[in-house]
Formats: structure tokens, C-alpha cells, sequence
């Protein structure tokens, strides 16, 4: 395929193999010359996209969410725990986040694409950040009922499924169609970050201030996010977009869009693959016990969980070459690939470190992987479709690791823990290389 100039992208929807569309008006031209970046500032993050104010204040509210958010993702499932001593009901409260988080997403992608996004984030992070406070207003009375936490858990998730499709679809909007893998690695990296970083805050802030404390950072958290979403520019719909109204008959047309588009269809099946058949989570626990208990099963079972977001974290501080990439869709399958191998000697590995090396460059793919999903979806699907296409991503990412539990804890009892995660890595790679040979439309998809 060859690079679409600004004039020769086409943007039909009845093309099974969308070239990269142009990005709207915006600050600078996505073809304006950038300066050569040399030595060590070549691997480096590339901040480009944080020179505009607009997406700055959008990545600014992320930066103080993602931690935010970490701190009510471990104090709901502590205070579960310590109101039952069950396990199995801190599982059962996942569960009660999961399904209103799929039909929001899906909803709030169709929403994202009839209103001014902006508007629609102002909404839901104020939904968002009046959930945390009544979070906090239950801890705070000692109400102990786990019916009310499921009750504001799933009320959050909904929240959320509307907020994600609509932040997603903004980017494009805000930066040239160059540097949306830039700015995808910054947001992703942000992310990661208060993956690895909120948990262990949390883990010393109860201690000190308390479970309740916690509700409580993170909704005055939520209200900065608010004020940087307000200071965004409005993100109605283009001049050309015919009115709609977000219902059924618009969620289905965003599945049509993609089983018509076989790049931006490979692209959710890249994710489904890795995740589902590579993701092994669920058997940390196991291989904490029974594989590499003699360093400690706690300290083991540490290393194991904050490994992937650890090397995705590196692979985000060092992604400057991403932005130089023009090949996405062989940037997706490589990167789907080194995922699937390292997981496969993650497997393997009978010493801790070593297995803790793995799942960090299995870390590191899964950045790049996301990366370069991101970028393809806010440059092959067009404006009007962009909040459904993120809608279905949200799904996508939340759904995938939560079946790869399922599949990986009934293999692990099956075969063993670490025969089923070897074979989950090579089943990855294995089928990864199939789709890619069989369909290239990936493969063949270039920016």
C-alpha cells in the first residue's frame, strides 16, 4: 500500500482497506518538516504532542486519573474483603463492574460520535468524581454493605464506558495524524505508570490515613480533571457529519464499519489474540506457590504482577523511534509476536528473575502493540466513527484479560501452571503469523 498523501486518503467506509485519513484542522500541518532527533534523544519519548495546550490539558487530566483511579481499585476490593473475608465475593464484585463497563462503552462510543465530546467528558468525569465521593460518604459511615459497593462499583464502570470512547476519539482532534503514535505512547505510559504507582501508594496511604481517605483523594483528584476537560476546546461533530442520535441502530453500524474495514478488524483481533491465549494472570498466584516459593511467595507474587506494567513503562519512556514508524500494521504484529514468545519463556523459566525479565519485554510488546492499535484506529477509521471504534476498543482491552482468567485458571488446573502459560505464548505467536499470512491487509497497512 502506498503513504496516502493529504489529498489521496480515502475515507469511504465501503473500502476493505482504509488508508490512514487525514486529521482535522489543528494547530500545525501533520506534513509540516519536524527536526531530526540525534543520539540518545532518537529512542527517547517523543513529547511533541505535549506542545499543544489542548491535548496537554487532556493528558494532564490523565496523569492525575490514573493514579487516582488506582487508589478506589484497590480500597473497593479491601474493603469488600475485610466486610466478608471472602475472596470469592471481591471476585464477584469484578464481575459487577464488567457488564456495565461493555454496554456503556459500547454506548458511549455511539454518544462520542453525535455530541460535543468535550461536553461528554465534562459529564462523565463529574459522574465519575461524585461516584468517589459517595464511596466515601459509605466508608465514612461505616455502612459495611457490599450491595451498596456493587451498587457505586458498577455506577462508576458505567461512568467510565461512557468517558473512555470520547477521551480516546478527542486525540485525533487535538494533534497531527504524525504524531498520534507520540501521543498514544504518552497517554499509555501515564497509564502503565499509575498502574505501578497508585497500588503501592495506596498500600502506604492506608496505614497512615485510612481506607475512607482514599474514596477522598481520588474524587478532589477527579475535580482538577474536570477543570483541565473544561479547559479543552469544544469537539463537536465536523460540518460534514450527519445529525444522529446514539442508539441500537448506531452501536451496529459500528460493527458493520469494522467487518467492513479488514485493517481496523485485524487490528481488535491482535489484541483478542494476545490477550486471550497469552495473558496468564491468573495463575500468578500458583507459580508464586509453587514455582518460585523459595524466593518468597509474596515477594514473587509482587515482582509477577508489577513486571508487565513495569517494562510497558520502559518501553514508554524510550518509544521516540515510534513516532518515526510508518509500517503500523507490522509494528501490531511484531509486537504481538515478541509478546506471545516472551510469555512462552516466562513459561519456561524455573528461576524468579528471569521469569520477571520476560513478562518485562513482554511488557514492553504489549506497549508497543498498544501504541500502534491506538494510532490505527484514530487514522483508519474516520470522525464520525472514531468514539465507536474506541467504544469497542474499551471493550475489547477490558473484556480480553478477563476471559484469558477463565481460560488460563482451567488450563492451569488441567495441565499445569506454567505448561498452560508456555503453551498460551506459543498459541499467540502461532496464530498470529497465520492471520498475518492469511489476510494482509495488516501487514500491508503503512501511514
Amino acid at each position: 500500500m502506498y503513504r496516502p498523501t493529504r489529498k489521496s486518503v480515502n475515507t469511504s467506509e465501503s473500502s476493505t482497506e482504509p488508508h490512514a485519513s487525514a486529521p482535522e484542522p489543528g494547530p500545525t500541518r501533520a506534513d509540516e518538516p519536524r527536526p531530526a532527533r540525534r543520539g540518545w534523544r532518537r529512542w527517547a519519548m517523543d513529547t511533541r504532542p505535549l506542545r499543544r495546550p489542548a491535548y496537554r490539558r487532556l493528558w494532564a487530566s490523565t496523569v492525575v486519573t490514573a493514579v487516582g483511579s488506582q487508589l478506589t481499585a484497590v480500597a473497593v476490593p479491601k474493603q469488600i474483603y475485610d466486610i466478608t473475608g471472602s475472596s470469592a465475593w471481591v471476585g464477584a464484585a469484578g464481575l459487577a463492574g464488567l457488564l456495565p463497563l461493555i454496554v456503556f462503552a459500547l454506548w458511549g462510543g455511539a454518544v462520542a460520535d453525535s455530541m460535543d465530546r468535550r461536553k461528554l467528558l465534562l459529564i462523565t468525569n463529574s459522574g465519575i468524581a461524585v461516584t468517589s465521593l459517595l464511596f466515601w460518604l459509605q466508608a465514612v459511615t461505616g455502612l459495611e454493605s457490599v450491595a451498596a459497593l456493587m451498587v457505586l462499583l458498577a455506577l462508576q464502570q458505567a461512568f467510565w464506558g461512557l468517558n473512555a470512547p470520547a477521551r480516546s476519539a478527542s486525540v485525533a482532534r487535538l494533534v497531527p495524524e504524525d504524531e498520534l503514535p507520540a501521543a498514544n505512547a504518552l497517554g499509555s505510559t501515564v497509564m502503565q505508570t499509575g498502574q505501578v504507582a497508585g497500588p503501592l501508594l495506596a498500600g502506604a496511604l492506608i496505614p497512615v490515613v485510612g481506607l475512607p481517605e482514599l474514596y477522598l483523594i481520588d474524587a478532589l483528584a477527579l475535580c482538577v480533571t474536570v477543570w483541565a476537560v473544561h479547559r479543552l476546546p469544544a469537539l463537536p461533530p465536523l460540518a460534514d457529519t450527519a445529525a444522529r442520535r446514539a442508539g441500537i441502530r448506531e452501536i451496529v453500524a459500528g460493527f458493520r464499519y469494522i467487518a467492513g474495514h479488514t485493517v481496523l478488524l485485524l487490528s481488535f483481533l491482535a489484541d483478542i489474540v494476545a490477550m486471550v491465549l497469552g495473558m496468564p494472570r491468573a495463575l500468578f498466584p500458583q507459580l508464586a506457590a509453587e514455582t518460585y516459593g523459595s524466593y518468597g511467595e509474596g515477594l514473587a507474587l509482587g515482582l509477577l504482577f508489577a513486571a508487565i506494567p513495569l517494562g510497558a513503562v520502559v518501553g514508554g519512556l524510550f518509544s521516540g523511534t515510534f513516532s518515526r514508524a510508518r509500517r503500523h500494521g507490522w509494528m501490531v504484529i511484531g509486537a504481538v509476536v515478541v509478546w506471545g514468545a516472551a510469555i512462552a519463556g516466562f513459561g519456561l523459566s524455573g528461576s524468579l528473575w528471569l521469569a520477571v525479565a520476560f513478562l518485562a519485554v513482554a511488557g514492553v510488546a504489549d506497549m508497543v502493540s498498544m501504541v500502534f492499535r491506538g494510532a490505527i484506529l484514530l487514522s483508519a477509521a474516520t470522525d464520525e466513527m472514531r468514539g465507536r471504534m474506541q467504544g469497542v476498543f474499551t471493550v475489547v482491552v477490558a473484556g480480553g484479560p478477563r476471559l484469558a482468567d477463565v481460560l488460563h485458571g482451567t488450563a492451569g488446573s488441567a495441565f499445569g501452571a506454567r505448561t498452560a502459560t508456555a503453551g498460551g505464548g506459543l498459541l499467540v505467536v502461532a496464530v498470529m503469523l497465520v492471520l498475518a499470512l492469511a489476510v494482509p491487509a495488516l501487514r500491508r497497512y503503512r501511514v
